[in-house]
């Protein structure tokens, strides 16, 4: 910052400004040669390099020089980019490829192998004309539908044996009831009375051990109730009978009052 400051800077004395030239050129003309500019990217996608066998993955990141093609695909420009190797600093080549949506390893490394590209990147996959495309989608398409109809298939049977087992009970208890109720009258009768007997045996135990239990407890209380029998007789004898209840008003005596004090009623005159 200093630098800018100085109102004079220094000149050798080999200076010769003469020889100093500028290029000038036209207000909207390009440089001739391709359009280059340095650019940050990431792999597009993972590659063995071919110099010093190192892999890099998809998504690392380079300091890349983007060059502009002549090339098109309907007027849509092919950039090609060129990277170096982290390990060998050999160059490695790569473009666009607008037509299948990807990118195209050109040169400087191998690209892996990916199973959900189908020929993308092999020379024959990538030699694949219109026709050979409709055909092998036609193809792709009659096997998805004899999947989709083989999975119905699949769900109608599983309904079906659904609903015959769902028959197979229903016949079951059907048969069950029809066996109980036509052909077994005898021995629903014969079940009513079983259950009648175990009824009244346990009615019957239920009262034997009622009256068992009634027993011991007057044969436990027997000479209590003789005492109290006997006391309750000779207290009868000696105490008079109470007196007949009346509902006639008793009339309280007073109290004499003038007596408690000590004060003597006088005797009247008359």
């Amino acid at each position: 910052m200093s630098e800018r400051k100085v109102l004079t800077k220094y000149y050798p004395p080999d200076f010769d400004p003469s020889k100093i030239t500028r290029a000038r050129r036209p207000r909207g003309t390009t440089p001739p040669g391709p359009k280059v500019q340095t650019v940050r990217l990431m792999a597009p996608f993972s590659m063995k390099c071919t110099s010093c066998g190192e892999y890099i993955y998809k998504g690392r990141k380079f300091n890349a020089r983007k060059e502009t093609t002549e090339e098109k695909y309907y007027s849509i420009g092919i950039f090609r980019f060129y990277i170096r190797c982290t390990r060998c600093a050999a160059e490695i080549t790569f473009k666009t490829d607008p037509k299948n949506m990807d990118y195209t390893c050109e040169r400087g490394a191998r690209r892996n192998f990916e199973i959900w590209r189908q020929g993308a990147g092999d020379e024959e996959g990538s030699k694949e004309t219109d026709e050979e495309r409709l055909d092998r989608r036609e193809r792709e398409e009659e096997e998805k539908s004899a999947m989709e109809e083989l999975e119905a298939k699949v769900v109608d049977a599983k309904q079906e044996m659904a609903i015959a087992d769902a028959l197979d009970e229903i016949r079951t208890r059907n048969a069950r009831n029809e066996r109980a109720v036509g052909g077994g009258g005898e021995a629903v009768a014969a079940g009513d009375k079983v259950k009648e007997a175990i009824e009244e045996e346990r009615k019957r135990v239920e009262r034997e051990d009622e009256e068992m239990a009634r027993r011991a407890f007057m044969a436990k209380t027997g000479e209590e109730e003789v005492e109290e029998g006997a006391e309750a007789k000779s207290a009868g004898e000696l105490m008079p009978p109470p007196p007949v209840p009346t509902f006639q008003r008793a009339v309280k005596k007073k109290k004499d009052l003038k007596a408690a004090l000590g004060i003597k009623r006088k005797p009247a005159l008359v």
